[in-house]
């Protein structure tokens, strides 16, 4: 796609020159209004001089995603160079799993562009119109057997389905973690089928000492975590999403004795089961992308922690998640503490993993707290 020229005000030249990837809409001129969605564009200063290549977003809060700094235009050898590098950092990674995410976005210096692996299958996800075109260079340039790729959504109109660009993707793929195997709904899962920040938690859970356990996994989706429960030995496992189809998922593909789970269909906010549990995982999705929205969902967080408090046996631990990214580290400890009370204590926070290192504050998105009760 050929740049056009856009002017920064001085304030937006500071900030790409700081090295932040984003520039908000409250920071454009009326001048990048004639500009259509996805367009590249060429930034210069008030001297016209080139201070970086970026893409363009009609509407929503980020206005332009920074593609490259400085003159040079990104070129296939640049976006290669961006690939190779972004592959290079996960080499030790890849040794001990076979589901990683090769590149995560701006992160990653490409913007709006994911790359998500599930075995011999890799899944190219955009989330900007104007990353198509890099998310397809990416996906041409793979090694994997299988690349399948999802445009971005538009704002308007149908989304666009996803397309096979190498091989012959199943509608199942696996990979295994730590020992572990796990399957990808790749026909109709969330994101790219399967949610791979979770790992250090998958870890955590299937490491803990879980022998003999109740655990009760909320926001279940596929029943990733509930198979790290039973791989650690909890004998009773009590799995609640309001998707049918992901609950369906994971009593087929996550389950190894069926004699020690349960699924339930249910929104957690209107209904949680019964019972003490030695383990209870709360694994909410993202609420809002909105700052106007987050007191709102702060008490939702506050609600629901406050409910899922009153599952936990004494002396057990509940998992705190929070994936809504407006929502900073500090507050969300500070809404699930008082949400606990003083019966729960913080033992330790997970840090993200290798493959989701965040590289700007608003990308450290995932926040994971467990929470040991008292023995009381």
């Amino acid at each position: 796609m050929i740049p056009r020229r856009y002017q920064l005000k001085k304030d937006a030249v500071a900030i790409v020159e700081r090295g932040h990837p984003w520039l908000f809409r409250t920071q454009m001129s009326t001048a990048a209004q004639v500009f259509g969605d996805g367009q590249w564009l060429r930034l210069v200063d008030g001297a016209n001089r080139v201070i970086g290549h970026g893409i363009y977003e009609s509407e929503g809060a980020i206005a332009i995603r920074i593609l490259r700094r400085g003159a040079d235009t990104p070129d296939a050898a640049w976006l290669a160079a961006q690939l190779a590098a972004a592959i290079e950092k996960r080499a030790e990674l890849a040794k001990r799993t076979t589901g990683l995410r090769l590149v995560n976005g701006e992160s990653d210096g490409l913007p709006a562009v994911v790359v998500d692996r599930f075995g011999d299958v890799a899944v190219v996800a955009s989330y900007s119109a104007g990353s198509d075109a890099i998310a397809r260079f990416v996906a041409r340039a793979l090694p994997d057997r299988h690349v399948l790729w999802r445009p971005a959504r538009r704002r308007r109109g149908p989304a666009l389905p996803a397309r096979v660009l190498r091989g012959s993707p199943p509608n199942v793929a696996s990979f295994v973690e730590d020992g572990v195997s796990f399957d990808v709904d790749l026909e109709a899962g969330h994101k790219t089928g399967a949610y791979l920040d979770l790992r250090g938690l998958r870890r955590a859970i299937a490491e803990a000492p879980l022998a003999g356990a109740r655990v009760l996994n909320l926001f279940a989706y596929t029943g990733m975590l509930g198979r790290a429960a039973e791989a650690a030995g909890a004998t009773e496992i009590v799995q609640v999403d309001q998707s049918a189809r992901a609950l369906a998922f994971a009593a087929e593909h996550h389950v190894g004795d069926p004699a020690k789970h349960r699924f339930m269909e249910a929104d957690v906010f209107d209904a949680m089961p019964d019972g003490s549990f030695d383990l209870v995982i709360v694994d909410p999705p993202a609420m809002t992308s909105q700052v106007k929205h987050v007191p709102a969902v702060l008490a939702a967080y506050k609600k629901l922690y406050s409910m899922a408090r009153q599952r936990v046996a004494p002396g057990g631990v509940l998992v705190a998640a929070c994936c809504t990214s407006r929502i900073e580290r500090d507050v969300f400890r500070e809404t699930v503490k008082a949400a606990l009370g003083p019966g729960f204590a913080l033992e330790r926070e997970l840090p993200p993993e290798i493959d989701h290192a965040a590289a700007f504050r608003e990308a450290d998105y995932l926040k994971i707290g467990w929470w040991r009760a008292s023995a009381r």
